[in-house]
């Protein structure tokens, strides 16, 4: 037998998730590979999913598309990765068990110098960071004299997403919850604007930072009122794009702010990517997010690491304001 987190209802992570005991895998498929799990990350994306997506009757689900570990055993046809390769694999339904059996092409090699914590999400944040900067290219003032708006900038994915555009030399504007993170986010990249929306007048802020320049694109993984807000600081032919959805209430919107402008709305995930991408595509994709945390170790911070016993206080933490980093269960 081996340990995993599995629930038998979806609902609060917090209430449905166990610390159980399932079979242990079967040897390896032909071209897959079983992984001896080492630690595994918590997005929020995973308890989003255990919230609203029952397993089926009478079964307990294991959660999770992201684990690092070691290669244990190949199946037939695998000479890549051999026994004994540290591996991070992504995306792979299950992952949060202490033995999971994988496609061997998903299973990304892990270099010597890249911890565990850092390997737990080598991948699933690095890459929603690429696809978002591929995204804002497609408008040409990025890069030019337009200002990319970040909200949520101290999530994993938004300070992966302005390291990145700072390589880039694309302008962007970093929005926050609370003066607290603004000041953190200031220190950490002191040439970025940063702006926090506890401050009434923060959207007059933004323009005056802009100055005139166009903001053609606004990034949201939050939604609701403040996704309106950002809506209206795009310039004509903007478009923000959500990639999640924290706020539980709608975006409040009238056609008129799409019309003026035309402004448009577009929604990015990795599921879309899995599922309309060549797989070359996504190979290369998911190579150029590995290489990102070989090269920009620093931001990839750790909000706190528990051990399966305590998948109860991780999950909770997940969600804790004032988060910074990724929660990781280590086994």
């Amino acid at each position: 037998m081996t340990l995993a987190i599995t629930y038998a209802a979806a609902g609060d992570p917090a209430d449905v998730l166990a610390t159980t005991e399932i079979p242990d895998p079967p040897p390896p498929e032909p071209g897959h590979v079983q992984i001896k799990v080492r630690a595994f990350p918590i997005h929020p994306g995973d308890l989003a999913g255990i919230n609203f997506v029952p397993p089926a009757p009478g079964e307990r689900a294991v959660p999770g598309l992201e684990a690092t570990g070691v290669v244990v055993a190949v199946g037939p046809g695998v000479s890549t990765p051999a026994v004994g390769t540290r591996v991070t694999v992504f995306p792979n339904p299950g992952s949060w068990a202490q033995r999971i059996n994988v496609p061997a092409e998903l299973a990304v090699t892990v270099p010597d110098s890249v911890s565990d914590d850092i390997a737990a999400q080598m991948v699933c944040n690095p890459l929603t960071a690429l696809l978002l900067y591929r995204a804002a290219q497609q408008h040409f003032s990025v890069g030019f004299d337009g200002f990319v708006i970040n909200n949520a900038a101290n999530s994993s994915v938004g300070r992966l997403f302005t390291a990145g555009a700072q390589h880039h030399q694309i302008a962007t504007i970093s929005v926050v919850r609370s003066a607290a993170r603004a000041q953190e986010l200031a220190e950490r990249y002191p040439n970025v604007p940063v702006i926090s929306t506890d401050n009434p007048d923060w959207v007059e802020q933004v323009c005056t930072v802009v100055d005139g320049r166009p903001i053609p694109v606004a990034l949201d993984p939050i939604g609701g009122t403040i996704a309106a807000d950002l809506i209206s600081l795009l310039s004509a032919g903007g478009t923000l794009i959500t990639y999640g959805q924290v706020a539980q209430e709608n975006i409040p919107l009238h056609a008129s702010a799409l019309l003026g402008g035309e402004i448009g709305l577009r929604g990015l995930t990795i599921g879309r990517w899995l599922t309309s991408t060549a797989p070359e595509r996504r190979a290369s994709d998911i190579a150029g997010a590995g290489a990102l945390a070989t090269s920009q170790p620093a931001e990839f911070d750790v909000a706190g690491a528990y051990s399966l016993d305590q998948i109860t206080d991780a999950v909770q933490h997940v969600n804790r304001p004032g988060k910074i980093g990724t929660v990781i269960v280590k086994m």
